[in-house]
């Protein structure tokens, strides 16, 4: 035998692959010993994602129903969900169980809005059913804005940060006990402007059309007096 083969029985493990501190296994003795390896620091942030990723898989059923759950019950029992879903109805949209679907999402995001399809909402990204009421009304809003002011999604990027801003605003993921307790954002003052603007600017960002951080946050800063200020179908920021 060739110095260079493995010993009968062995894996062969390539000498480039570095060693994330993530080990594969779905019994209870390997789940414990990732949280560990995290918990003591010697886990890679790659590491850490394969763990996230294996979790979300093997959590796929149960997260997706916990979500279809929580989402048909906002739609009987939240305020806010019921009042958005009344006022897409008089604009000729229909938003309910059959075009709101709950995923696993393998981008870390919580939702997301699309004219054609509906709205996703993330399943393995939901904390609790708070966090899915934010999230919800947040695609809620861009369904308004989309039937109501025609935004073009794709070409025009003042379109899409004008409903950033509002989605942000209204859906009351920037509340100041969220943003607080949640996101570590401990200022007392303008904190809800500030979580506006900031996640406004992140999804403007994100857009195909978009160079760069200097220029999402000069299209937001154009749109943004306007916008804050519109607070339709709301009479105010009541979240």
């Amino acid at each position: 035998m060739s110095d260079s083969q493995p010993p009968s029985g062995s894996t062969p493990t390539p000498e480039n692959k570095a060693d994330t501190g993530f080990q594969p296994g779905d019994d209870t003795f390997t789940h414990w010993r990732n949280i560990f390896a995290i918990l003591m620091g010697r886990m890679t942030d790659e590491g850490k994602e394969q763990f996230r990723v294996a979790r979300d898989l093997r959590n796929e059923t149960e997260d997706c129903k916990r979500c279809e759950t929580q989402r048909d019950y906002l739609f009987q029992y939240s305020p806010v969900i019921r009042y958005l879903s009344d006022n897409i109805r008089q604009l000729g949209g229909d938003l309910s169980g059959h075009n709101i679907y709950c995923r696993r999402c393998t981008n870390r995001k919580a939702g997301g809005f699309d004219p054609e399809y509906g709205i996703l909402l993330c399943a393995n990204e939901m904390k609790d059913q708070g966090h899915l009421e934010d999230t919800l009304a947040h695609e809620m809003v861009h369904a308004y804005d989309h039937l109501r002011f025609k935004v073009n999604w794709n070409d025009n990027l003042r379109h899409a940060a004008c409903s950033e801003i509002r989605a942000s605003s209204l859906s009351g993921e920037c509340r100041w006990a969220r943003e607080f307790f949640r996101r570590g954002q401990w200022k007392l003052t303008q904190q809800h402007q500030e979580c506006v603007r900031r996640r406004a600017i992140l999804s403007v960002q994100a857009r195909p059309g978009c160079q760069d951080k200097a220029h999402a946050e000069r299209v937001v800063n154009e749109v943004w007096d306007s916008c804050f200020r519109d607070t339709r179908p709301f009479d105010e920021i009541y979240r």
